[in-house]
């Protein structure tokens, strides 16, 4: 792309930040090494420098959507923060032509004293528009927004998602040239989510600018025409969005000793097309298909953080885990593998008509498959003994698409005639199912092919 036809510029990006170990050594920072270099001594520095980003450069177009994607701690709020000028660079220069609308942290410049008209004023004349202008798209932010009379009270009675519809109304109602948004829309609920995405739809077709960072690999494919790869602050590669997600899976997935060398890999891959990258993508260009891993392995960071037992009624749920068919404990899976999900069960009492349960759940909690030991009470053991242990085993065909899911356990018996749990284990499990080369499938589970096509 030529620099003319770039509404955003960025040349040598850089960004440094002073990490400090102890609150004092910024006393003495200030003050310790002007006195060394009075005395003709070498200054010490009580700092150590953190380079949040590192010569980034690339430019985006007129009416372009870019998705930013990377691991935390990439550098991808920094180099946003630095486009819409809210942080100043180390080193190298940011360009923009026109408005910018930011959805950075959505309500954090309102007053909470102020009235929600009152906010819209001040927030909507900082993003450029004059009182005329805010008066004239006053109601329409106000629908959007959708809180009623609430409009007319203090930010500080409202809801965290009455703040985020006022906010997010003002920003995409400002008529902006180019639109930045940060993770805004993990915000809110689905409803206004979908209201949202629909607004930034309307906001791309008038002409508008996008930058959109997301850990959503699918909502950067579905959004954007373009997108650019972070790690450690450094621009790792860009491209089509199906390339480059691919490459975040592949990196994200990877396990932690093989990262360096996927770094080394995709710094020489990217080499040759950085300034087949540096231009806009259209659709006749080829998209390189997703980077694949086919071997299934275990990574032990990967534990779920939201594990919930309910009480425990005579039986306990033990060390559930993952295995292939060998017995290899893993969950970082393969698509069209076959695995096994096992768990023990400690009966401390004595149990009649036992079953055991299984669920397969996606990040948001929704649930994707599940079964039991037993179609039926008449068809479960009927009785099990106070102190015996038992292994429940579950084999299952990996058919889902990549992503990260999650695992319950349950037992179940009766008491009276009537089934109960007598332990269960919500989220007992994580894994993750690896990207796949050349994949077709959408949607979460990949359960249809596509045979052909002709005429009739």
């Amino acid at each position: 792309m030529s620099s003319g036809n770039a509404i955003i510029q960025v040349s040598g990006l850089s960004k440094c930040y002073q990490i400090y170990g102890r609150p004092q050594d910024r006393l003495r920072q200030a003050i310790v090494p002007r006195l060394q270099r009075l005395a003709g001594r070498p200054p010490v520095c009580y700092y150590q420098d953190f380079w949040a980003l590192r010569e980034v450069s690339f430019e985006v177009g007129y009416n372009e959507t870019v998705g930013i994607v990377g691991r935390n701690g990439s550098g991808k709020s920094t180099l946003l923060q630095l486009i819409c000028g809210t942080l100043s660079p180390t080193a190298g220069k940011v360009e923009t032509h026109g408005r910018i609308a930011a959805l950075l942290e959505l309500g954090a410049g309102f007053n909470p004293e102020f009235t929600g008209r009152e906010n819209v004023y001040l927030n909507a004349a900082v993003l450029g528009l004059s009182q005329d202008e805010i008066r004239g798209r006053f109601d329409a932010i106000a629908a959007f927004a959708d809180i009623g009379p609430f409009i007319d009270q203090p930010v500080k009675t409202y809801s965290s998602g009455m703040v985020v519809r006022l906010a997010f109304s003002v920003a995409i109602n400002v008529e902006p040239d180019i639109l930045v948004v940060d993770e805004a829309l993990a915000v809110g609920d689905e409803l206004f989510q979908r209201k949202c995405f629909s607004r930034i739809e309307a906001l791309k077709a008038g002409g508008t600018t996008v930058l959109f960072v997301s850990h959503s690999g699918s909502t950067v494919v579905e959004l954007c025409d373009r997108a650019i790869l972070l790690e450690g602050g450094e621009l790792l590669a860009m491209g089509s969005p199906r390339h480059i997600v691919g490459h975040y899976q592949k990196l994200l997935y990877a396990p932690p000793d093989r990262r360096p060398a996927l770094l080394d890999e995709m710094r020489t891959g990217e080499k040759a097309s950085t300034q087949a990258g540096m231009r806009l993508a259209t659709a006749a260009q080829a998209e390189a298909p997703h980077p694949e891993m086919e071997t299934a392995f275990f990574d032990p960071n990967l534990q779920p953080l939201s594990t919930l037992s309910y009480e425990s009624i005579g039986a306990a749920i033990e060390t559930p885990r993952i295995t292939t068919e060998a017995g290899e404990p893993v969950n970082c899976l393969v698509r069209g593998q076959t695995y096994r999900y096992r768990y023990g069960v400690r009966f401390a009492k004595a149990a009649t008509q036992v079953r055991f349960a299984m669920l397969i759940k996606t990040m948001t909690g929704l649930a994707v498959s599940g079964t039991r030991s037993a179609p039926s009470l008449g068809e479960a053991l009927p009785f099990v003994e106070a102190g015996a242990y038992l292994e429940a085993v579950f084999e299952f065909v990996c058919r889902l698409n990549p992503g990260t899911y999650f695992l319950n356990a349950g037992v179940l018996g009766t008491d009276g005639g009537e089934e109960f749990f007598l332990h269960r284990l919500v989220d007992a499990c994580a894994f993750r199912v690896l990207p796949v080369s050349g994949d077709t499938a959408t949607e979460i589970a990949n359960l249809c092919q596509f045979v052909s096509h002709h005429e009739r």
